[in-house]
């Protein structure tokens, strides 16, 4: 499946295909200096089978998890790419999750003012969502994502075949994204979490998923407008991932947590139904205190607004700009027990 993503002179094709890492070679320029980047998550026999088809690549493994979105991975990567010698002709290559693909990119982005850049994601949550649109970001005196640039790739590669390996918690993880995505704009994949097999019918969540995104970036690349409502769960899902240890939710289940206050009443038992299926409904003891601190520092924050998404009927959405204390109490009174 070829899925063109439409930016005039930042356009760029997504391929999602079974086996596809293995025929890397023939869809992306290989023939340079190519920084692979990956993490310590990923199994190596991924950018080894990458490395393979390049003609003069550099491994590079940073510490799996939030922590290496950070400035002195940056500039370590930076240095690596000196040290041997890249030019601007030259590319990097994220082989990895959300993580691996933020960091990279950012780097791309930087050295040289700008080398080509691919993604290959190996993490539902990285295919379905955040491989394409952009976004390249590192975290910065305690704020997600708060320094960074828009950035697209040249081209991203989807292979389903590497979720193999991924342990059921992280699919789940990333199958808050596509449930996200569903509730504002797709109803009928909403209902296939609903009524069907979600292992049997992955690849199909995944490219419906990509779809939704792919036409909302294309409307709005930097995130002026429409693209808001891919931030549907993550002003309340931030906060809740910035006041909680990484190992005990993971950021999908955050996001999970956090699209629930921003669901109409009368939907939301369908809403939680699907996320218990999804195994993504994890209450545990919040700190509220330091979620609303992250919410008020949050980039989508106006002093002591926030523009948010909210659904009133599935595959239908409105954008509201409320207090944030307000929406504090909506999240309290939905996830409090």
């Amino acid at each position: 499946m070829n899925i063109h993503l439409d930016l005039k002179e930042n356009s760029y094709d997504i391929i999602a295909q079974r086996g596809i890492l293995e025929k890397a070679g023939e869809h992306l320029n290989l023939n340079r200096r190519v920084l692979v980047v990956t993490d310590s998550g990923v199994p190596d026999i991924y950018a080894k089978t990458l490395a393979k088809q390049c003609k003069s690549p550099v491994i590079c493994t940073v510490e799996s998890g939030e922590a290496s979105k950070s400035l002195e991975t940056f500039g370590k990567l930076l240095h690596t790419m000196l040290e041997n010698g890249f030019s601007r002709k030259d590319c990097v290559v994220a082989v990895g999750g959300g993580v691996v693909g933020d960091l990279s990119g950012f780097v791309a982005s930087a050295y040289m003012r700008g080398v080509d850049f691919y993604n290959i994601p190996t993490t539902l949550l990285s295919q379905i969502d955040s491989s394409i649109g952009g976004k390249t970001a590192i975290n910065f005196g305690g704020i997600k994502n708060i320094v960074g640039a828009f950035y697209q790739p040249k081209k991203v590669l989807i292979d389903p075949e590497l979720l193999k390996t991924l342990p059921g918690r992280q699919i789940s993880n990333g199958l808050a994204e596509a449930v996200k995505m569903a509730l504002t704009s797709d109803k009928e994949l909403f209902e296939i979490f609903e009524n069907k097999d979600i292992e049997n019918n992955i690849d199909e969540i995944i490219i419906r998923s990509l779809n939704i995104k792919k036409n909302v970036v294309e409307q709005d690349e930097k995130e002026s407008g429409i693209r808001k409502i891919l931030n549907f769960g993550h002003t309340i899902g931030h906060g809740i991932e910035s006041s909680v240890n990484m190992e005990e939710l993971y950021h999908g289940e955050c996001v999970a947590l956090g699209l629930i206050p921003m669901c109409d009443e009368k939907i939301r038992p369908r809403v939680v139904s699907v996320l218990k299926k999804c195994n993504l409904y994890n209450l545990i003891d919040f700190d509220w205190d330091k979620i609303s601190e992250v919410m008020f520092h949050d980039k989508k924050a106006d002093g002591d607004t926030v523009a948010v998404t909210m659904v009133n009927e599935i595959g239908k959405y409105e954008i509201k700009t409320l207090k944030c204390n307000q929406v504090i109490d909506m999240a309290k009174s939905c996830l409090r027990g």
